[in-house]
């Protein structure tokens, strides 16, 4: 059936349109007014065309890499902050895979470097908001699945990061990034095989017994990389030497408030449970009776998680043989970049001071030589049943990736100013659920254990957008989504909205 018809008088046309507004046919024509009026209808229902991205300049990177390098502790911070928020204020798409793809092939970080002190080295800088920014940095790249891929290549990245996990401060912003970046580092095989040879296995179970000083954020991203550990044969084996610890502080974690870690509990007590001697230990722990106190709790989708453990607990199956290096590489391919990447910054340019991608292209512009990238094919990993435990590695992203609204072509969205976020049990905020339900618009909430994302999940914040250096951005500047979460804060931090934060060191 049509739709509608457009009548004039005996001299004029007629049009004739579906129910989709697309013009089916069209009669005589004679009054030069009604041939225009109709040019003007074909031109509104017409495909608009996509506004293009530009690509960003390119930038001078042996100059970087030597300022980074030799620089002073005040420049070395500025350009780290601004070649982060290059990643982290692009569009995703081509312009932020050209980004990364620059990074890469001009080997930023130094990769093959057989230099003594290189960008990675500042890991060990006696200056802590330094150490703070390289940090972030490595957890962007991290984000990426082809930065993924250039991390994972570079011998002593494992090294410096868990020598940082080990001494920095347990409420610093630095450690915070070393720990997510790992734990999205945790995605790929030859990642997880040499953090489990670093017993990170056994600091994370002890830095979860005391998931109380934890934030919420801090206790996800911990209790997924320690599940993402527990799924491969080495890291079930590690946590069977002691396996009474591992099942005290895995069932103690299921009675957290914070129910957004439940997937990964889950997932990492099935998984060690294929150990006999480790069912042997929970029979005689009554793990059994302890996953039954829970399933009294009105959640149909937990109560079916619960259900594999304790099948998984009950079984008479031996071990199985190894297997860890008959696999592919494992890692889900996506993007995971999330707000709380540029939250609390600590580092406020000074009056009339370059900062961003000014400083970049103002000091430090290149030849032109930026070409599209290819896009990578996305590798499909086998899903995991719905309810059954998680069984593949996944990392806490965000859930607004992949419903981001990108700014308008030619905005600049100068820096953003995060909030802290405040104690996991303080008491003085919603819960997990209710804040993730409220910051996706009152939908309904639905917990991870379910099924493995595809796309792993974040915290549920919405990134405030604070304008600070408005009159200081470029045309070019890398756009921020207008819609990014909003980040709450740690123990212990202050609000970054007077420049300060818990690292005080000066640069």
């Amino acid at each position: 059936m049509k739709g509608w018809r457009f009548h004039t008088n005996p001299y004029s046309m007629v049009l004739l349109t579906d129910c989709m507004g697309d013009v089916v046919s069209q009669y005589y024509t004679v009054c030069p007014r009604i041939q225009h009026a109709s040019s003007m209808l074909r031109a509104s229902i017409a495909p608009q065309r996509s506004k293009e991205v530009p690509m960003l300049p390119s930038l001078d990177y042996e100059k970087l890499k030597k300022d980074l390098v030799e620089g002073s502790d005040r420049l070395r911070s500025l350009l780290l902050q601004a070649l982060r928020w290059r990643l982290t204020r692009s569009f995703p798409g081509e312009q932020r895979d050209t980004v990364l793809q620059a990074y890469i092939s001009n080997d930023l970080l130094e990769r093959y470097s057989t230099k003594k002190r290189t960008v990675l080295h500042l890991m060990r800088s006696k200056n802590d908001i330094v150490r703070q920014y390289v940090a972030r940095l490595i957890n962007a790249f991290a984000s990426l699945a082809e930065g993924r891929v250039y991390l994972s290549q570079i011998p002593i990245l494992l090294k410096l990061l868990t020598e940082a996990l080990r001494k920095e401060d347990r409420d610093s912003l630095t450690r915070e990034n070393v720990l997510v970046a790992l734990q999205k580092l945790s995605l790929r095989r030859s990642q997880q095989t040499a953090m489990i040879a670093d017993d990170l296995i056994g600091w994370l179970v002890d830095e979860l017994q005391d998931s109380d000083c934890l934030s919420d954020y801090v206790l996800e991203y911990s209790a997924a990389l320690l599940m993402n550990l527990c799924l491969r044969t080495k890291g079930k084996r590690k946590c069977a030497e002691n396996a009474k610890h591992v099942l005290k502080v895995l069932t103690d974690l299921l009675g957290h408030e914070n129910h957004e870690i439940r997937p990964y509990v889950n997932g990492a007590l099935y998984s060690i449970l294929s150990i006999p001697s480790v069912r042997q230990e929970a029979k005689e722990m009554s793990v059994e009776e302890i996953l039954h106190c829970y399933r009294k709790e009105a959640s149909p989708d937990l109560n079916r998680q619960i259900e594999f453990i304790v099948k998984q607990l009950n079984s008479d199956e031996e071990e199985g043989l190894e297997s860890d290096d008959e696999e592919e590489e494992d890692d889900n391919d996506e993007d995971l970049m999330e707000a709380d990447l540029d939250k609390e910054e600590v580092l406020q340019p000074q009056p009339r001071e370059l900062s961003g991608e000014s400083l970049l292209t103002t000091e430090y512009l290149g030849i032109m030589t930026n070409m599209a990238k290819v896009k990578r094919k996305s590798t499909h990993l086998p899903q995991t049943g719905v309810d059954e435990p998680l069984q593949r590695p996944v990392t806490p992203s965000s859930h607004h990736n992949a419903n981001t609204v990108q700014g308008g072509e030619g905005d600049s969205l100068p820096p953003s100013q995060y909030n802290s976020r405040p104690p996991t049990r303080s008491g003085s905020r919603p819960s997990t659920a209710d804040s993730f339900r409220h910051s996706i618009g009152g939908g309904d909430y639905v917990p991870a254990f379910v099924s493995q994302p595809r796309i792993p999940r974040t915290p549920d914040t919405e990134a405030s957008q604070t304008n600070t250096h408005r009159g200081r951005s470029l045309a070019l500047t890398p756009q921020r989504s207008q819609s990014e979460p909003q980040q709450s804060s740690r123990p212990g931090s202050a609000s970054s909205a007077g420049g300060g934060g818990r690292q005080s060191g000066k640069v």
